[in-house]
């Protein structure tokens, strides 16, 4: 191939982009310009097919330094991904397939949706975990069936976050030797050069987490960038970080090496002078000449016969091995029978009390001997999450067999590298820590929701039922912010059958992440069908009149006390129906008639309860209703006294029952 040509293309990538962002008077255009020649090298090595982005053993390509879309897009375009220039001119347009940042599910070829820095190195070690565990699952020998490579584009501002740091040291220990990382090292960020925030020396670090580290000096340098690629790739044992000098801009004369360029359009001037400089037609906008197409259509063809090997060989696997290769199939569709689920009584059953987190892990190790292709972990806190799943191995350097992953205490990455697993296909996946830390993953967890990638996230220790631990590990606000993000489904189950109901939606909804939000402490276990919890509010104990005289409405721990409470009332000549609500999504999205049958708008006499901030709850109990909550931080202390210092008592929900009943 002409290296002439590949200059040729280069340029047209930087072309495409400085005219897209030129249009749409916003973007950046110092990434797209500066690392055109890395991306495009690595895009001719890469095995993918634009022909069919879908094809399970593509080479995962992530644009960690999300911010730098034109480039993707300018990539997807040119490969044959059926990104057109008319998408293009729409770039960051409303309803366009050219979105300011990549996403996932909106624009084809595109892995993962990577706005905030940092995420995409995580994804991508998460794309490496998932390819890791799947070839030790079903390669054989003269069958590699999964045998691909994740790569990444990353910048400094990627580095800089805290994230790719937990998730770089979790894949040096790994032993990913599947992921390689291009770093865009252009000393520029937006308020100017790097060193007056990051002066540290980024090839000892990867070295320190346990990568191999190269180096490209001049980051138009095709042939070193090939030998670079290759090199990484030759390792084995451990990923790799190829570091290359790029140029923030480069080609256009007045920006290139400045700050300016990174996050604002040239100008139509500086425009003209980059295509001038670059000896490109300077009219009209968006050309590119009819060579590069044709060089184009080369890879193309080059990725539609790799394809078309790759499925060769596995029609001969599947002839070999046709029981693996059905369940290869399987695993890769998300296929899940969740009729046998539902049906299954064994799994759904419990007959004793305990804490939620207890029955989370019962459920987690049901599930586990019914979804071979189940697999997740824990911050470090699996005895305490009960995440932990017998006979099912630990992943690891040494054996990618394991489905117990150990993330480290590194709550966000977890949750990023959970999401990259997700995406990569073929793998249902969980990840745990105490609710408090929710915190630490919450950038993650928002990705989940917007990406639809059906995550499930074990959050135990859910209120001030933490006790000894004190305000620092127990939380109040968290539960309200999770109930606020979209498509985010939120479980706080009262008792083993709804945290049972809990995990059966979790891992058969396919759209949305859930939160499965536990407690430390033992709870009742309650008469009825487990499976109404699915409806996410329902009548636990009703009252005797057709119309009660109050409705008592709470989650989690709090139910008890509402149960026990109706007891009471009923003495007191006060008659009240109980009503559970593990999850505010669920009941939300029911039809107004069962929502009318559970809470009728005549009583307008109502008592919610939650040892969390109140937030959220009002919609249900109205103007005329109570809320006993927290809304202060807790203490540290044993929970039963706890609840009884912060009103969670039998006695004061009785008290505010009565009152509102007397309105």
């Amino acid at each position: 191939m002409s290296r002439e040509l590949d200059k040729l293309s280069i340029n047209a990538i930087r072309v495409l982009s400085a005219d897209a962002i030129e249009k749409s008077k916003s973007g950046h255009p110092g990434l797209p310009l500066g690392s055109a020649t890395m991306a495009y090298t690595l895009w001719t090595k890469m095995n993918h097919n634009g022909k069919n982005p879908e094809w399970d053993n593509r080479d995962r390509f992530v644009l960690s330094a999300g911010h730098g879309s034109m480039l993707e897009y300018s990539l997807l375009h040119l490969f044959g991904y059926g990104l057109t220039v008319e998408d293009i001119k729409n770039f960051r347009q409303f309803g366009s397939l050219t979105p300011g940042h990549p996403e996932f599910g909106h624009t084809k070829g595109v892995e993962i949706t990577t706005g905030p820095l940092g995420q995409g190195i995580c994804n991508a070690v998460g794309f490496a975990i998932a390819e890791a565990h799947l070839a030790e699952k079903f390669n054989k020998p003269d069958y590699s069936v999964v045998d691909h490579y994740t790569y990444a584009i990353v910048g400094d501002g990627c580095l800089m976050e805290g994230i790719s740091g937990e998730a770089s040291s979790l894949a040096g220990t790994l032993g990913l030797g599947k992921l390689v990382v291009l770093y865009d090292s252009n000393n520029i960020s937006i308020e100017g050069n790097t060193d007056i925030a990051f002066r540290e020396d980024v090839a000892k670090r990867y070295e320190a987490y346990g990568w191999q580290v190269l180096n490209v000096a001049d980051g138009n340098d095709i042939d070193t960038i090939e030998k670079a690629i290759e090199a990484a790739k030759a390792e084995t044992t451990k990923p790799s970080i190829i570091i290359v000098k790029n140029q923030i801009g480069f080609g256009c004369p007045a920006k290139q090496g400045k700050a300016s360029a990174h996050g604002e359009p040239l100008g139509a001037e500086n425009v003209i002078a980059m295509k001038e400089n670059l000896g490109w037609k300077t009219e009209p906008a968006f050309y590119v000449p009819d060579e590069v197409y044709t060089n184009m259509n080369e890879h193309i063809a080059k990725g539609e016969k790799t394809e078309e090997a790759w499925n060769e060989l596995f029609k001969a696997y599947a002839k070999a091995y046709p029981e693996l290769a059905a369940e290869y199939t399987k695993w890769m569709s998300g296929e899940l029978d969740k009729e046998a689920l539902l049906n299954n009584e064994e799994l759904w059953s419990f007959d004793k009390e305990m804490a939620t987190r207890e029955s989370s892990g019962i459920m987690i190790n049901r599930l586990a001997k019914l979804i071979p292709n189940f697999i997740g972990g824990s911050a470090d806190l699996a005895p305490s999450n009960k995440t932990h799943m017998n006979d099912r191995g630990d992943f690891s350097a040494e054996d990618r067999s394991g489905s117990n992953l150990h993330f480290g205490v590194r709550e966000h990455a977890m949750a990023a590298i959970a999401n990259g697993m997700y995406a990569h296909g073929g793998l249902k996946v969980f990840c745990a820590t105490f609710f408090v830390f929710s915190d630490y993953m919450k950038g993650a967890m928002r990705l989940s929701a917007l990406m639809n990638l059906p995550v499930a996230y074990v959050l135990t220790h859910d209120s001030i039922g933490v006790g000894e631990d004190g305000p620092t590990h127990e939380p109040i606000e968290q539960l309200a912010a999770l109930r606020s993000m979209p498509n985010m489904t939120v479980f706080r189950p009262a008792d083993s059958k709804e945290t049972a109901a809990a995990w059966y939606y979790a891992v058969t909804n396919g759209t949305t992440p859930t939160s499965l939000v536990l407690t430390r402490q033992k709870l009742p276990l309650y008469d009825g069908c487990p499976k109404r919890a699915l409806k996410g509010g329902y009548i636990l104990k009703d009252s005797k009149k057709e119309t009660p005289d109050v409705l008592l409405m709470a989650s989690g721990s709090e139910v008890e006390l509402i149960y026990k409470a109706a007891a009471e009332l009923e003495a007191k000549g006060i008659d009240a129906r109980v009503i559970s609500m593990p999850s505010f999504e669920l009941f939300d999205a029911q039809d107004e008639a069962y929502k009318e049958s559970v809470m009728p708008n005549k009583v307008r006499a109502r008592v919610a309860v939650e040892a969390l901030t109140s937030f959220g709850w009002h919609k249900y109990v109205g103007l005329d209703g109570e809320v006993i909550s927290l809304d202060t931080f807790g203490a540290s202390g044993k929970a039963e006294i706890l609840f009884e210092k912060f009103g969670f008592t039998v006695e004061n929900v009785v008290e505010k029952a009565i009152n509102v009943a007397k309105k």
